[in-house]
């Protein structure tokens, strides 16, 4: 058999498999595939195959298997239908064997690292809301947290490195995201881990933006905004990939996202809450508090959009962080 390269890891009906399952699989054919699910890019000859969402990148299309150059054979898990507290309960479990969660002392994170029990690293500049939030959050849940803070010239010096690779160098809120994860990222690598649980995908499926409750048709925006999760999976692992790492997402699990997809759009925000039904089962593992607690996005919390907004202004850019960011691209990619 050719040499298989696994990236990632890959499960099937709830079981996570060895390498030695994977090519015991293999040997009857790239079609045995078919029914695994999991986050990998899987090589072995002339043969690569993709995870069915995309989560871990590749040059091939999510959810194929592409041999000589041309697809072969198609990834399509179906796992036993369950309820999405099991469906939660599972995707956490299979990605627990190792790495660390990225933690904020949201709803999202703080059931990821209940269920996971990994070690978990929170950023935010000193004294930012994130910081004091996941300080709080870690302490009640019993939590083995560790805090970056960053100075603004080490934002300055991510910054430069995340345009160099993000999708959308100049876009002010796409680059204040990949700059917060990339302190993830590097404390990960720093700190020996390659896969790190993050709560991507949320808010999307359960409706956890502010503007969801006022949406004129919340059911389309939920749909476009869950459609846009690939175009921000591409910059988180790119973020990710400086540090050779990568970002593990249990809520896009097969399992989670058929579970929530069924809820009616008015279940997932309703009477004014946001995430309703993932507060509710939050609520069964994790203090109420904690569960029913509104946070801000994590460029915000975390202090890195103002950290921005001020190293803009000090490079002469008073009312135009993108002026800055495109300043910047520029210059990294030597235009």
């Amino acid at each position: 058999m050719p040499t298989m390269n696994l990236k990632g890891w890959i499960e099937r009906d709830g079981v996570r498999l060895t390498p030695a399952d994977v090519e015991q699989l293999l040997e009857v054919g790239p079609e045995a595939l078919n029914g695994c699910g999991g986050e990998f890019l899987l090589t072995y000859g002339d043969c690569t195959a993709r995870d069915a969402l995309g989560i871990m990148p590749g040059p091939v299309p999510p959810g194929t298997i592409c041999c000589g150059g041309r697809e072969v054979a198609r990834i399509n898990p179906d796992p036993p239908s369950c309820t999405l507290e099991e469906a939660i309960v599972t995707a956490v479990n299979l990605r627990s064997g190792k790495g660390a969660v990225a933690f904020s002392g949201g709803v999202d994170s703080a059931l990821v690292a209940h269920l996971a029990r990994l070690p978990c690293v929170a950023v935010g500049l000193e004294g930012s809301h994130d910081v004091r939030r996941a300080a709080v959050a870690a302490r009640m849940m019993g939590l083995d947290l560790e805090i970056v803070t960053p100075t603004e010239e080490e934002v300055a010096e991510a910054l430069a490195r995340v345009v160099r690779v993000i999708p959308d160098p100049t876009n002010p809120l796409e680059a204040s995201i990949a700059t917060t994860l990339s302190f993830v990222a590097a404390w990960a690598k720093e700190h020996g881990h390659t896969r790190i649980l993050a709560g991507q995908g949320a808010d999307e499926l359960f409706g956890g933006y502010a503007r969801y409750l006022t949406s004129p048709d919340l059911t389309a925006e939920l749909e476009r905004d869950f459609a846009d999760l690939g175009r921000q999976r591409t910059r988180d692992q790119a973020v990710a990939g400086l540090h050779g790492a990568y970002f593990s997402m249990p809520y896009l699990d097969v399992r989670v996202v058929r579970a929530a997809r069924a809820i009616p759009a008015a279940e997932r925000v309703r009477g004014g809450v946001r995430k309703h039904p993932l507060r509710e089962i939050a609520e069964r593992h994790i203090p109420v508090e904690i569960a029913r607690a509104e946070k801000k996005a994590m460029q915000y919390g975390s202090g890195i959009w103002r950290a921005m907004q001020r190293l803009a202004r000090n490079n002469g850019y008073k009312k135009s962080v993108q002026g800055y960011l495109t300043d910047i691209s520029r210059a990294e990619h030597d235009y």
